[in-house]
């Protein structure tokens, strides 16, 4: 059969409109628009020295978390849970789990969602009710933002860690029900930090909630990776922390932390966890060594530091703003979709696994590298990815 027009991105053959529906035609046209403003998205299978994974201490090539998988799969009947948490999916294995991590992080109890997406939109859409008030960081990530639309709350977006124009702005919504402020400890695409005491002080004073996504800090900050809000010195304010176990922890899934009465609710309320199947008995078993390791990784959380510190030192000597970053990931802003991906399909070819990060993810016009760095990294890795990068912003200055 003749092929009359073809999709420019995939090659394949868009047939005539016999049958086609108009809501195909529609998302046809939707993914042409992103393919022209260099915004389509494609999977592809990362190859060399990884600088984009959040396996932050390197966990996920470590044979202990494999031996637990297969201790666990042998000692269980069962491989699947078979059914909800609220049905047939609860195990012993999963309330010891939240018992146990409630402790590490310092709270009465937790509750383990299958994501840190589903943690953190099962939280906000729960908690909130439409007549409160929440005040989201303008750098917040998308599953906050999601559960914060789902809440149907009275909004108000602050600007990316402005501690003043939220005190200026809490006081003046007395009256809009209840007060919650959303911010995450380390920001996933600029790599700074919320300062966590001012921000509980501030919070203290206005009789606001708060709640800190601890994503990318489970396992990497404070006294055995218990986050920076534990470091910080956990006050009354702090209603949830979410931890996510698909980053340091090397496994899957997210706890929501807290106290008794908020781990009761989401059980009763949080419809990302009622409505869902339970991951099988043997995750647990996953989750757990993963934290027992996490807990013990003091080296490699030194090491971390180290070498974000000199790649940070490296790129900046060499011309290249890394903005606020003070954490293991760290921005390199190149402005336009293109310049993004070009500089990084250089970068790859280097042999360096990278991905560019575009709009909607990032804010118009900040289309950039996102480096997340990981423990099991050498200074050799950073310096050779340092001269490659000069290498290709000199071959972008010779396009311009």
């Amino acid at each position: 059969m003749k092929c009359f027009l073809r999709n420019s991105t995939s090659n394949r053959c868009i047939m005539p409109d016999v049958g086609q529906s108009q809501t195909l035609r529609r998302l046809e046209a939707d993914l042409e628009t992103l393919r022209a403003q260099g915004q389509l998205r494609h999977l592809s299978n990362p190859a060399g020295i990884q600088l984009s994974s959040n396996d932050y201490l390197g966990l996920s090539l470590d044979p202990r978390l494999k031996n637990a998988i297969v201790r666990a799969l042998e000692k269980d009947q069962r491989i699947a849970s078979t059914g909800s948490r609220l049905l047939s999916g609860n195990s012993e294995r999963w309330e010891q789990l939240e018992s146990e991590f409630a402790h590490f992080a310092g709270t009465e109890a937790a509750l383990y969602f299958p994501s840190g997406y589903a943690a953190n939109v099962g939280l906000l859409s729960s908690i909130l009710k439409p007549t409160d008030t929440v005040f989201s960081d303008s750098g917040n990530h998308a599953s906050l933002i999601d559960g914060i639309r789902l809440s149907r709350a009275r909004k108000i977006v602050f600007p990316h860690l402005d501690l003043a124009y939220l005190e200026d702005a809490l006081p003046r919504s007395d009256g809009h029900g209840e007060k919650i402020v959303v911010v995450e400890s380390v920001f996933s695409m600029d790599g700074d930090r919320t300062p966590l005491r001012e921000m509980m002080a501030i919070c203290e004073r206005y009789g606001a909630g708060l709640v800190v996504d601890e994503a990318h800090t489970t396992g990497v900050e404070g006294l055995h990776g218990r986050g920076m809000v534990n470091s910080a010195g956990r006050t009354g304010c702090v209603l949830a922390t979410v931890h996510t176990c698909g980053k340091a922890l090397a496994s899957m899934g997210a706890f929501v932390a807290g106290s008794h009465t908020l781990r009761d609710f989401l059980i009763n309320y949080a419809r990302t966890f009622i409505f869902t199947t339970a991951l099988p008995p043997y995750c647990a078993a996953h989750v757990r060594e993963a934290l027992s390791l996490a807990a013990k990784a003091d080296a490699e959380r030194d090491r971390l530091i180290e070498l974000s510190r000199y790649l940070r030192q490296r790129l900046r000597a060499s011309g290249f703003e890394t903005g606020r970053s003070d954490s293991h990931i760290i921005p390199l802003v190149l402005g336009t979709n293109d310049a993004a991906l070009r500089v990084a399909a250089a970068i790859n070819a280097a042999g360096f696994a990278i991905r560019a990060i575009r709009p909607p993810t990032v804010p118009p016009g900040t289309a950039r590298l996102r480096l997340s760095l990981n423990a099991r990294l050498s200074i050799a890795d950073l310096d050779v990815f340092t001269e490659a990068l000069v290498a290709a912003r000199a071959n972008e200055a010779v396009r311009e």
